[in-house]
């Protein structure tokens, strides 16, 4: 029995996606952010390690600039892929 493959060249995310996704990930941020903030306040009467909404609050404050960090990096790459493109793309007629 045999497979079949298929190779698929030159196939990248278009920009307005990756745009939507930076964006997407920039709205999750804030969203966890906000719930951090809200958990934070809600359990700050017991300032302990041994409240344990007080430390989920406090995770999620520190994921939310971890996702905010993923997406902004994200961004940046692909940004950076689409101003080098052109230069490969002339060395590539080139030869």
């Amino acid at each position: 029995m045999t497979t079949k493959t298929a190779t698929i060249s030159h196939v990248q995310p278009s920009k307005s996606d990756v745009k939507r996704l930076v964006k997407a990930m920039t709205a999750i941020a804030w969203a966890v952010l906000s719930i951090g903030v809200l958990l934070c306040l809600v359990n700050l009467s017991h300032f302990s390690d041994q409240n344990v909404g007080l430390m989920v609050g406090i995770g999620f404050l520190i994921g939310s600039v971890h996702i905010y960090v993923i997406g902004t990096a994200i961004g940046l790459v692909h940004a950076r892929l689409y101003q080098e493109q052109p230069t490969i793309d002339q060395n590539e007629d080139e030869s």
